[in-house]
């Protein structure tokens, strides 16, 4: 995994390799110099200098802030680099940072490898780092990888233990690169992107490339209108009585409306359509990322740099109603107190801090700023709420970054599932159950230790005996976080079996459309004749983005639909489509595009999506091998080995495309050379359990049976993959090991009781 950082938001960048997921259109969106004015339905965006008029104390504390100083034109005041004739060395190339005529410069490998001199257009950013934009043909910003550390007073590169040169994926130049398509929404007001796919080039406006007022409030027209025919008495209004010339009120009971309008940047989350509206649930145009192995560990805790949302989710502070402006001046971006005074504020005797939106029932009345509740000496670490409530993990090289679900520590779980824990986060020379031990000593028989999700969460994830069962009471448990039962539906689509559907079913009814959601994609493991009758009806869902995966899901089977549900699939097809086109710069929405395509049975207008997505960025593995998939439906074995070996050219440790050309070589007879490309696919990822199942196959075919069952056991003592599962059966029983045979089945029976193979098993002769 690579991340890059952009003006304090660093925005994790996975390499290509791997299938395509859903719904994969702009990781986050885009941005650039310019400025034309967009509007929304109901007002339209105004310049913000005549906010600071009435608004005096609220531009004070913004001014200055991260948002405020989330780009810059690159000048003498906001540049923080060393650009005095300063040289770093990275993978064999030596940057120099220079000035020239009043100018920024930087002399680095470009996008042919050659070292030539750019100018620093724009900083990124102010603290703990800063970045720097460059200007490239096509109204292309990028952002240079070698970035400025603020305290430390250095040059660092992001990906320090790598060697990115220009023909890497992450090099400063490229499409994963591009401030245009990674950072203008989420540093910019009024941002439009205005890709156009016809020549490969950028208009991208905004109303202004920070963070200012209308980037939070929305348009602020009729405000502005009214304070103009109001005059001096518009300075004399009570706060808030003009609510309604907004489109959202950032202060409303329902803190959703709040959370969701900070969580369109401060999330990790893919961009589905730049209709933004202020207002509007998150998920007509976000699509938030569950509690991904990638991202977080099974407990929740954050492992990639997940930006609060899906964190705070997760919190009970979220389910009692707290929002982002209780414990953080959205102004100034501060919080509003410091250390352990800010938690006490409603962490305290009496609970008298809470606000009004805040369900403070269950808050326990007691004295939590001392050392009779944290163990700790004041003043010392683990003396602060968040030392133990809110763990950092630093991302960027020199950025930390807060754990916001805000969770009671529990060393116990750490035992279970080696997840990580606040207490030897500190103590690190000390183990987790260390740490279980002195939690059970201080806080006696009645501390917490009531199951916990993240137990079903890695059982789930790694196929352990109960699995099954224990997803499925997650998914249905409806005191649990959203986020957290959508995760669980999300590992039950793997699950085959009565159980594991009916839990996905029941997840199409929830109020939430995260779990909507996940219910929705759990339904691709029916053949597409059998998802209509589900999934028809959420085809007029409230929220874009269920819509949009029903469309996908029910494309192929749109043939058997009833009339209006056939109207009403069209247009979510369309939607889906808009979403596409909106993103043009990126392969992912090429990618989607010839799925579509080929759900239509349209053949050739597939293989152009999917060369053009290879067109946009050479590295985009999925791009490859659903190509050379069409050509192998197609009965092209030929060219799908050729497109195969073309992305393996670039991307030589994609272990899917090595597994691909394993199966290319086995259609063309050529057995041997296969078993090589299964062989390579495993060494590239030894813990990817369908890489060792299908080598295992081929093992077996080629008259290698010792050595199949071999690498099958040990793939079967990590996690209890059914496909490997079933393989180790199948080839002990035929070595004459029916008890070991036995044996694994029963695990399988232990994960997963319904599994539809342990009846077919059961059938066999003995």
């Amino acid at each position: 995994m690579k991340q890059i950082t952009r003006g304090g938001c660093d925005f994790a960048m996975h390499r290509s390799w791997g299938a395509a997921a859903i719904i994969l259109a702009a990781l986050l969106g885009g941005c650039s110099p310019a400025g034309d004015s967009g509007s929304s339905a109901q007002g339209q965006y105004v310049g913000e200098e005549t906010c600071a008029g009435c608004h005096e104390a609220q531009h004070k504390a913004w001014a200055g802030s991260h948002h405020d100083l989330a780009m810059q034109d690159a000048s003498e005041q906001t540049v923080l680099g060393n650009f005095a004739d300063a040289r770093f060395s990275y993978a064999g190339v030596t940057s120099r940072f220079f000035r020239r005529d009043g100018k920024f410069f930087v002399s680095t490998d470009g996008p042919d490898g050659k070292l030539a001199d750019f100018e620093i257009k724009h900083t990124f950013g102010v603290e703990p780092l800063q970045q720097y934009l460059i200007e490239l043909p096509g109204g292309r910003l990028q952002a240079l990888s070698i970035a400025w550390d603020v305290k430390g007073k250095r040059w660092f590169h992001l990906y320090p233990g790598e060697r990115i040169d220009y023909r890497d994926e992450l090099h400063w130049t490229g499409l994963a690169q591009n401030w245009n398509y990674m950072c203008g929404e989420c540093h910019a007001t009024d941002y439009h992107k205005n890709y156009d796919a016809g020549t490969g080039t950028f208009k991208t406006t905004a109303s202004r490339f920070d963070v200012g007022c209308q980037a939070c409030h929305g348009p602020a027209s009729r405000h502005a209108d009214w304070a103009r025919r109001a005059g001096d008495r518009a300075t004399q209004a009570s706060h808030g009585s003009r609510k309604q010339d907004f489109d959202i009120d950032l202060a409303a009971r329902d803190s959703r409306l709040q959370i969701e309008t900070c969580a369109r940047c401060h999330s990790r989350r893919v961009t589905l359509s730049a209709d933004y509206r202020h207002g509007k649930p998150l998920m007509d145009t976000h699509l938030p990322a569950l509690l991904s192995e990638s991202l977080y560990f099974a407990d929740g805790q954050i492992r990639d740099e997940v930006y609060v949302y899906g964190s705070f989710l997760q919190s009970r502070m979220h389910a009692k109603g707290v929002r982002c402006s209780d414990c953080h001046e959205p102004h100034s971006t501060k919080t509003r107190a410091s250390g352990n005074a800010l938690c006490v504020t409603c962490h305290n005797a009496t609970a008298t801090g809470a606000g009004a939106h805040i369900d403070a029932s269950g808050l326990k009345r007691k004295d939590y700023d001392s050392p009779a509740h944290h163990f700790h000496k004041a003043g010392k670490p683990g003396a602060q709420c968040v030392d133990c409530h809110a763990p950092a993990r630093t991302y960027m090289v020199v950025d930390p970054r807060r754990d916001h679900s805000f969770r009671i520590p529990r060393p116990d779980v750490s035992v279970a599932i080696g997840a990580p824990n606040a207490c030897t986060g500190c103590h690190s020379k000390q183990s987790a159950q260390w740490a279980a031990d002195k939690v059970a000593k201080w806080y006696g028989p009645d501390r917490r230790k009531e199951p916990h999700y993240g137990l079903a969460l890695d059982a789930g994830r790694q196929a352990k005996p109960g699995a099954l069962k224990g997803l499925v009471a997650l998914a249905d448990d409806a005191a649990q976080p959203a986020i957290v039962r959508a995760t669980a539906l999300q590992l039950l689509s793997t699950y085959p079996g009565r159980s594991a559907l009916a839990a996905l079913q029941r997840g199409l009814r929830d109020a939430d459309p995260l779990v909507r959601l996940a219910a929705v994609t759990g339904q691709e493991r029916l053949p597409p004749d059998q998802r209509a009758a589900a999934l028809a009806p959420l085809l007029g869902d409230p929220v874009r983005a269920v819509r949009m995966e029903v469309a996908r899901l029910l494309a192929p089977a749109a043939a058997a639909l009833a009339a209006a549900d056939k109207e009403r699939l069209n247009h979510a097809l369309a939607e889906f489509e808009t979403v596409q086109r909106e993103n043009a710069d990126r392969p992912e929405a090429h990618l989607n595009l010839g799925n579509l395509h080929l759900a239509r049975g349209e053949a050739a207008l597939a293989e152009a999506a999917y060369r053009k997505a290879i067109a946009l960025d050479a590295h985009f593995v999925p791009a490859y091998a659903n190509l050379a998939d069409l050509y192998r439906t197609q009965k092209r074995d030929a060219d799908s080995e050729k497109m195969l070996r073309e992305g393996l050219r670039v991307a030589p440790k994609a272990a899917s495309l090595r597994e691909a050309l394993g199966l290319a070589l086995v259609r063309q007879s050529r057995k041997d050379l296969a078993l090589a490309e299964f062989a390579n696919a495993v060494r590239v990822e030894p813990d990817n359990s369908r890489h060792t199942y299908i080598y295992a196959v081929a093992l077996d075919s080629a008259g290698r049976r010792a050595e199949a069952i071999r690498i099958l056991k040990a793939a079967a003592a990590k996690r209890g993959d059914r496909d490997v599962l079933l393989a180790l059966a199948s080839f002990s029983s035929q070595a004459g090991d029916r008890a070991g045979a036995e044996a694994v089945m029963r695990m399988l029976a232990s994960i997963n009781p319904d599994d539809p193979a342990l009846d077919e098993y059961a059938r066999l002769p003995r």
